[in-house]
């Protein structure tokens, strides 16, 4: 699949659409005391309420406190499994109590940071994924799996032998072209080929080997004991990796500068037996070659590639193992694209942990994706969990964060079950988990704000283990406030129970915050999730998620 590790790029706006529009429906039941679920939590508790189940009203008790004033977090979610649902929504104060009209609060908020990185990359990965699930589903043929027998035995490649490969060239992979290597370096689980027509002052041979010992003794390691084994299809004990101009010319100069580029990328059609024999036949990625000065397209110094081609290979090594895993192994299809990726994401936090305690090193594996979690927690409305081809690099963010809550919440072990299977998406993650799918995503979407909130203890399930964002958030916040403009990024709407007034477009699996208030000795309020008009939302499977916070 296409890297998501990307230049480094100021000002390309990566924003999700908003929409004010509502898709017709049948109307909800009227917001009616005899229905509104009755909410009365103590400070510290939560619920997740679904509105099919009590027309969309919720009531909360008065505040019987004279002296302190009750706050509770609440977020309108899409909860549910269907990669890429979308509804139309609004949450609104109800008539349940006398009160003023709400004021207008907000709609879907639509303005997203200033993107790091570029979205071309992003866009790749999902059409290689779309092209295979594609591919899989017409010529699939369960019965033909390749196994150690199937072959003959291969010795791995011979330093300074030559081969030549056939290499997606665009970024549609419309084209394909021939292109002859020479294996650099030759490891116990990879071997590097390079380009013979690579620019002349990229990578020595002691850069290459350098790659070569990094992906040996933490790459394959690291990936295999969190995911599983990797296939050898064709029996050389061996994963390739090929470093060539093809992959830097698949954007030029300008594309690059305005969109990012693609550092790295695994073809499935290598590994698919409907496919790999008019492909490569092996477990191979695609990598850039080093062209400091911009010869192909935008330029990428000997440093750069250096450093970054590690969590490249975390990352593609992934998904090569899940499609072993999943298809090759279980005769299965492909992982859902939202969960491959945030696999694939959690590879490169993994591999850079391997590091520790050296911190300079660490932080360059994971960096990107906790700028990917920043832009994702600073308009989570505006972007899918469960995304399905999409172009915007914060919906990668929210995956990471999801299946890093997922790992902090079930154990180590549960990437290695999520791959062991030909299970796929939601059903894979509640069968392994041993929740309802809407479970864990409810939770996960309360622990964002509440896990390390300042004075507050959350309750079981509602917080990470291995991180605490507002403690990583403020610190770039305070090195480089013009990319991180705020010290957390996720800042939601303070408003009073009687003025609620929220509308936008959910996104699946993700959701809408507002802050609501209670003064000391106020009254009681209701609140109401619905379609435009009153119209019952579509089915996104929505929850009302609830925590009072005091």
């Amino acid at each position: 699949m296409g890297s998501i590790r990307w230049l480094l790029l100021l000002g390309t706006a990566a924003s999700a659409a908003c929409s004010s529009d509502f898709a017709a429906g049948p109307a909800a039941p009227p917001c009616s005391a005899t229905l509104a679920t009755e909410v009365a939590l103590a400070p510290g508790a939560y619920t997740a309420i679904d509105p099919a189940a009590d027309s969309g009203c919720v009531s909360f008790p008065a505040n019987v406190s004279t002296g302190d004033s009750a706050e509770y977090l609440v977020i309108a979610q899409s909860a549910g499994g269907v990669p890429g649902d979308t509804a139309s929504f609004g949450l609104r104060s109800a008539s349940l109590l006398a009160g003023a009209a709400p004021a207008e609060l907000a709609t879907a908020r639509c303005a997203v940071l200033p993107g790091r990185r570029g979205s071309i990359a992003a866009r790749f990965d999902g059409l290689l994924h779309e092209l295979e699930r594609t591919r899989h589903a017409i010529a699939r043929t369960s019965a033909v799996r390749p196994t150690a027998a199937s072959f003959a035995a291969v010795a791995p490649p011979t330093v300074g032998s030559l081969r030549t490969f056939t290499v997606c060239a665009n970024l549609d992979c419309t084209i394909y072209k021939p292109v002859t290597a020479r294996a650099q370096s030759v490891g116990v689980h990879v071997v590097i080929y390079v380009d013979t027509v690579a620019p002349a002052n990229g990578l020595t041979a002691t850069n290459i080997d350098t790659l070569q010992h990094v992906f040996d003794t933490h790459v394959y390691a690291v990936d295999t004991a969190a995911f599983g084994t990797v296939s050898d299809i064709d029996s050389n004990g061996v994963v390739i990796t090929l470093m060539t101009p093809v992959v830097n010319s698949m954007v030029t100069n300008a594309e690059c500068q305005a969109g990012g580029f693609v550092e790295g990328f695994f073809d499935p059609a290598d590994l698919d037996p409907s496919s790999a024999a008019q492909h490569n036949h092996g477990e191979i990625f695609y990598t850039i070659v080093a062209d400091p000065n911009g010869a192909l397209s935008c330029s990428h110094t000997v440093a750069d590639v250096e450093s970054s081609l590690p969590g490249t290979f975390l990352h593609e090594l992934q998904h090569v193992i899940g499609f072993n895993q999943h298809v090759l192994v279980r005769g299965g299809n492909l992982e859902d694209l939202w969960l491959d990726e945030a696999l694939s994401s959690f590879a490169e936090e993994l591999g850079g942990r391997s590091f520790l305690p050296d911190s300079t090193t660490f932080e360059t594996y994971v960096v990107p994706d906790l700028a990917d979690a920043y832009d994702y927690l600073a308009n989570p409305g505006a972007h899918f969990l469960l995304q399905t081809s999409d172009t915007i690099l914060a919906d990668f963010g929210a995956g990471w964060l999801y299946v890093r809550y997922l790992v902090d919440q079930f154990g180590d072990s549960l990437t290695d079950r999520l791959e062991q299977t030909a299970l796929t998406g939601a059903d894979n993650v509640a069968a392994q988990t041993g929740l309802q799918f809407e479970t864990t995503t409810t939770r996960w979407a309360l622990a964002n704000w509440v896990s390390d909130l300042p004075g507050f203890a959350p309750p079981a399930g509602l917080f990470y283990r291995s991180w605490s964002f507002r403690q990583v958030f403020a610190s770039f916040y305070a090195q480089d406030p013009f990319d991180f403009p705020l010290p957390f990024p996720l800042v939601p709407p303070g408003v009073a129970g009687t003025q609620v007034n929220l509308a936008g477009t959910m996104h699946a699996g993700s959701g809408f915050y507002v802050d609501i208030l209670q003064a000391p000795g106020g009254g009681g309020f209701a609140l109401r999730l619905s379609g435009s008009g009153g119209l019952v939302v579509p089915a996104v499977d929505p929850r009302l998620d609830i925590i009072r916070i005091r």
